[in-house]
C-alpha cells in the first residue's frame, strides 16, 4: 500500500501544509506548531478511520528536513 505524504514548509514566514485532499483555508499558517498540530491529526485520522498509510515530512526554515512521522505499520526494525 502507497503512502500519503504532507509535507510542511515555510514560504514568506508562513507555514505550509502541502498534500492531498486539504481544504484551502487550512494550508497556511502563522507557526509551525499549528501546522505540525493538524498535519499530525490528519495522518492519524487517515491511518485510524481509512486504514491508510501517512507520512509527515517537517522541514526546517532553510528548507532542510527536520523530523519525520510515519503513522500506520511500519517494518519491523532488525539490528544488524
Amino acid at each position: 500500500m502507497k503512502r500519503v505524504i504532507y509535507r510542511i514548509m515555510c514560504f514568506d514566514g508562513r507555514w505550509h501544509i502541502g498534500g492531498p485532499r486539504i481544504v484551502k483555508a487550512d494550508r497556511w499558517h502563522a507557526t509551525k506548531t499549528a501546522a505540525v498540530g493538524l498535519a499530525s491529526a490528519l495522518c492519524r485520522w487517515r491511518w485510524r478511520i481509512g486504514g491508510q498509510l501517512s507520512q509527515l515530512v517537517i522541514h526546517k526554515r532553510d528548507g532542510t528536513i527536520e523530523e519525520e512521522r510515519t503513522y500506520g505499520r511500519d517494518p519491523r526494525r532488525f539490528k544488524g
